[in-house]
């Protein structure tokens, strides 16, 4: 009976563990995404006519190389993936990024 308590145990810590990852995965992302959003805004990047180059607003494309890099991970990356993935920041023919305002008219 005990070693069904221990197991048991050691599943629990382990589910809450889990979610607790899971939990600062997501706040540090949601913390990405408003950082991307106040770059955009702190450049005047809204709208087509406004777009920016990568360099511009001090942003860069996530590189295969990002992924072996230790350390604390730069999640503004991800966000911009994520805004791009679900068409509120748009590129442009000539790879500059803007915020599209009739998503975004904030």
């Amino acid at each position: 009976m005990p070693h069904i308590f221990s197991m048991a145990l050691m599943a629990a810590v382990f589910i809450a563990v889990a979610s607790a990852c899971m939990m600062l995965t997501l706040w540090f992302l949601k913390r990405g995404v408003l950082a991307v959003l106040r770059i955009f805004h702190e450049h005047n990047a809204i709208g087509e006519e406004n777009a920016k180059s990568f360099h511009e607003l001090g942003l860069r494309p996530k590189t295969f190389a990002d992924y072996f890099n230790p350390g604390l991970r730069d999640y503004r990356q991800e966000a911009l993936q994520l805004l791009m993935a679900n068409n509120i920041v748009r590129m442009t023919v000539d790879n500059r990024l803007y915020l599209a305002e009739e998503l975004y008219p904030y």
